[in-house]
């Protein structure tokens, strides 16, 4: 992953190197966020979201349709796109440095990613990414299957009713969430702010993830905050039947690359 990019076409960034890790505060978060809130109205991206979610959303109830194999899987499934929402916001923190830039920005400068010259190590850390969503989902299908067996839910009721109700269903809860902190708390530490330095600097897979948890390392309490408001901000917008998460995403993707100005010097 660190190699991806030493290609002779690059041009690496030697400055990029030794970066400085800066100290923030709870102010900086709140003015990453206020700027996220302009980049979002600058250049409003929640139709992109939309036909890209509901897709995902469609097959997903689709299989519902077919079985109930998969409503064990509903909770993970929702909460796993916390793991993937870094890759998936990558588009928007090119529109933010453009704009920071005074340059003119549109949806369509979503595109100009794929002409990054980091756009190996981009890809890296994505798949680095899915590999951990798919681990997840994977475990929280063991945890449930340790506790109830093989056999699939009659229906959402009874389904909800094993969980809420039994002593199987609380320990489902607590292992489950458990399980799940572990995999965020990692996502969240190794892609904090290594996207949008890959995409400003070309540094490198491995140096970026270094970089996000040096900069976890070094705002512990700004950046517990910080992981707090994505994962209200996620819950909120998945309760109108996930469209709310149109706009969640695009405002907390361009307010990380805020928050990455901010930490890296």
């Amino acid at each position: 992953m660190a190699k991806l990019d030493a290609l002779p076409h690059v041009r690496r960034d030697p400055v990029s190197e030794e970066l400085t890790i800066r100290r923030i505060g709870l102010s900086d978060l709140m003015d990453a966020l206020r700027r996220g809130m302009a980049d979002f109205w600058a250049a409003p991206t929640h139709l992109f979201f939309l036909c890209l979610m509901y897709p995902v959303i469609g097959v997903f109830f689709a299989g519902l349709a077919f079985g109930n194999n998969m409503l064990p899987l509903l909770f993970p499934l929702m909460s796993g796109f916390a793991l993937v929402g870094p890759l998936a916001a990558v588009g928007l923190y090119e529109i933010s440095r453009e704009r920071e830039r005074g340059q003119e920005v549109s949806v369509s400068s979503v595109s100009n990613v794929f002409r990054s010259h980091a756009i190996g190590s981009i890809a890296a850390l994505g798949v680095l990414l899915m590999v951990i969503f798919i681990a997840w989902i994977l475990a929280a299908q063991a945890i449930y299957q340790s506790l109830f067996g093989w056999h699939a839910p009659q229906s959402m009721s009874a389904f909800l009713q094993e969980v809420f109700t039994t002593r199987n269903g609380w320990t489902l809860i607590v292992v489950g969430n458990a399980v799940g902190f572990v995999f965020s708390a990692v996502v969240f530490c190794l892609s904090v702010i290594s996207f949008p330095l890959l995409l400003d600097r070309d540094v490198g897979a491995i140096p970026a993830i270094v970089a996000s948890f040096r900069a976890v390392a070094a705002n512990p309490g700004p950046m517990l905050v910080w992981a707090l408001i994505v994962a209200l901000a996620l819950a909120i917008g998945f309760i109108p039947l996930f469209i709310g998460l149109a706009v969640v995403l695009p405002i907390l993707g361009h307010a990380t690359w805020h928050l990455y100005r901010k930490v890296v010097e």
